[in-house]
C-alpha cells in the first residue's frame, strides 16, 4: 500500500486523506462530512480513506496519533493537516484553496 499511497498522493490534483478507525464515533461523523465535502467539489479532489488498524504503517509514517485526521496533498506535498471532525464548510473552503 505505501508504493501505492506515494503514487495517491503525487496526484496533481488534490487529495484528502482522512485516517479513521471503524470504532471511532467521531470517524463515522466525519465520513457523513467527507461525502457532503465531495459533492461540493465534485471532480476537482479526490477523498480517501484510510483505515488506521489495516494500514498502521502509513499511520505511522504521518504520525497519525488520533482519529480522526484529515490531510490534503498535491504534488506528494502535504498542505494541510487537522485532527478531529471538521465541519462541511471548512473542509470544502480549505480544499478549494489547492484545486
Amino acid at each position: 500500500m505505501s508504493a501505492k499511497f506515494n503514487e495517491l498522493i503525487q496526484s496533481e490534483r488534490p487529495v484528502v486523506i482522512n485516517f479513521f478507525a471503524t470504532w471511532c464515533q467521531p470517524c463515522k461523523v466525519m465520513a457523513s462530512v467527507l461525502n457532503s465535502v465531495k459533492r461540493n467539489v465534485e471532480e476537482g479532489a479526490r477523498i480517501v480513506k484510510i483505515d488506521i488498524d489495516q494500514y498502521q504503517s502509513i499511520a505511522a509514517e504521518y504520525g497519525v496519533r488520533s482519529v480522526p485526521t484529515t490531510m490534503i496533498f498535491k504534488s506528494g506535498e502535504l498542505l494541510f493537516r487537522q485532527s478531529g471532525v471538521m465541519d462541511v464548510n471548512s473542509l470544502t473552503t480549505e480544499l478549494k484553496k489547492y484545486i
